[in-house]
């Protein structure tokens, strides 16, 4: 047996050092690349890749997410820092901004795994994430095309960045178009044989090919010299002001980011069969965005690709991604000088590669045919490409949240009857074959209760007692649908069992939630019986109302 064991260990660490070997050759010009987005330094992308494989590696619950800077939260972070950045031609103090965002962000996740929300993610609906992740895309692609055209634009808004891209149109660089496009359909060819590291093949071609032709001369730009040197002052000297704005969208960059990484990290646990720990997850992210921050690195999130990658490189455990961080490191510090040589045009190829496989207009296509959402995947694509990034995502949300909160403040009250002899008690509306019971009245809301729906579901209660179910002398309140009771919801729930027992009925709950059942305790509604604040199914309180004898005493 120990044998045994020691075979499969050795195994799963081949394993694990070959898909390192395998993904590094993707995720160093991947993060070169990414930095570009930001408008950051190249360095700042290696950083980022290297806490987040250690980090994440050390902490996480994955045996594939590859944590790394993500083209999504290079375009956040460049808009963020744009949005707040008093000076837009400072770009130390611009850098500064972006750095500590990425302590913030780092800083929320931590808070958020401490505090074991690890649900965090679904505070946006995946059509909002699934539109602005396109209408990134989008962006991302068109905001790439002045490094494969060799020009300069200075505008992040679509609606000024295109005419003046367009504008140049006679300065465009031959030279620079012909590698840029080269490249591109290298990286395509390339994607057919899922193995090989087409972005590392592109980079080591553009290197040979600068230092051979001397691509420098024909006008195509270099990535430039990388420098590693550790920061003199890990946290940036930053406003009071500056760090309040910071804080703001920290939190929206710690929801986008987590919501990417753990629709990754959930997908390949499903496909697999293994077992993953939000909140622990929550942690290595906080601990990787930290440590990237302090050092001066963008952030990083779990991206799709490359956790697909490390899947296909056949990763055994987590540490696939320590082997990938110290070849990436030794390839760092002793070819510097080469990296440095990296055409521009090749990374703009690169990163409209990766983000290539998100533009996808099909899978909208449920949504339409659902008739359902329709309207907020438009609003997160056009809210990207029209108001930008930050302004873009918080537009979507804001629609989301509307017609979530529209679709539940329409709720409806269904009543329900026994179906033949069984247990069961279904919608009469939707079962005419059931029954309604003498003198007991099953009302049922079909969404949680809260305070922008709560009174005109019990009104709606009301009316039924006064009119078809006028001759119910037990009402019995199905609360399945509510997970929890909001102040609102509690008051309007005293007022609805004062006037059940100023009309001489009684009231009794089923499908009551713990968390409800406790809240009810302490609300202290008089004349409430503690014997109706107990988890009771629809057929438990029906034989408790078939059992009583007269009502309860009205409330004088």
């Amino acid at each position: 047996m120990p044998s045994t064991t020691a075979s499969a260990t050795k195994s799963a660490r081949v394993k694990d050092i070959t898909a390192g070997l395998s993904i590094a050759g993707l995720l160093l010009p991947e993060a070169i690349a990414y930095a570009s987005i930001g408008n950051l330094p190249p360095q700042m992308g290696i950083i980022a890749l290297l806490a987040g494989l250690v980090c994440y590696s050390l902490v996480g619950s994955s045996r594939f997410a590859i944590v790394s800077a993500t083209s999504s939260s290079a375009a956040v972070l460049a808009a963020a820092t744009a949005s707040i950045s008093i000076n837009s031609g400072d770009v130390e103090h611009r850098l500064m901004l972006g750095v500590g965002l990425v302590i913030v962000t780092g800083i929320f996740f931590l808070l958020a795994g401490l505090a074991r929300v690890g649900e965090i993610s679904s505070f946006i609906a995946k059509p909002v994430l699934r539109g602005f992740v396109f209408g990134l895309a989008i962006f991302i692609t068109l905001k790439q095309l002045p490094q494969i055209a060799g020009v300069h634009t200075n505008h992040d808004d679509l609606m000024q960045f295109l005419p003046e891209l367009f504008g140049q149109i006679h300065a465009w660089n031959a030279a620079s178009i012909m590698v840029g496009v080269i490249a591109l359909g290298l990286l395509f060819l390339l994607s057919r044989f899922r193995r090989l590291p087409g972005a590392l093949i592109v980079v080591v071609l553009g290197i040979a090919c600068s230092d051979r032709i001397d691509l420098a001369r024909y006008g195509v730009r270099m990535v430039g010299a990388i420098s590693l040197q550790l920061p003199s002052h890990a946290l940036p000297m930053l406003s009071g002001r500056e760090w309040g704005q910071l804080s703001e969208l920290g939190l929206a960059l710690a929801m986008i980011l987590y919501a990417e990484s753990y629709s990754s990290i959930r997908s390949f646990a499903v496909k697999h069969g293994d077992t993953v720990s939000p909140n622990r997850d929550l942690l290595a992210l906080g601990a990787a965005n930290v440590i990237s921050g302090l050092l001066h690195g963008m952030p990083v999130g779990a991206g799709f690709s490359a956790t697909s990658a490390n899947e296909v490189a056949g990763a055994a455990t987590r540490f696939a991604g320590t082997f990938a961080a110290i070849v990436i490191l030794v390839v760092v510090l002793t070819l510097l000088p080469a990296v440095a040589l990296i055409p521009e045009p090749a990374l703009a190829a690169i990163v409209i590669h990766a983000v290539s496989h998100t533009l996808n207009p099909s899978m909208f296509r449920p949504y339409f045919r659902w008739h359902r959402d329709r309207i907020v995947v438009i609003a997160a694509v056009a809210g990207v490409l029209m108001l930008g990034v930050m302004d873009g995502l918080l537009a979507a949300i804001a629609v989301s949240i509307l017609m979530m909160l529209r679709r539940f403040s329409d709720s409806t009250l269904s009543v329900l009857g026994q179906l033949g002899v069984s247990h069961d008690f279904v919608n009469v509306a939707l079962h005419p074959e059931a029954k309604l019971l003498p003198n007991i009245a099953i009302l049922r809301p079909n969404e949680p209760l809260f305070f922008a729906n709560v009174d005109r579901i019990l009104t709606q209660a009301r009316h039924y007692i006064g009119g078809e179910g006028a001759s119910a002398q037990v009402i019995i309140l199905s609360l399945e649908a509510s997970p929890d009771l909001d102040s609102s919801s509690l008051e309007a729930l005293g007022e609805f069992f004062e006037f059940l027992t100023s009309t001489g009925k009684r009231l009794l709950f089923a499908r009551l939630k713990s968390p409800i059942q406790e809240i009810l305790k302490r609300a202290g509604i008089p004349n409430l019986p503690s014997s109706s604040i107990i988890e009771l199914s629809v057929d438990d309180a029906v034989q408790i109302a078939l059992r009583e004898l007269g009502p309860y005493p009205a409330k004088r």
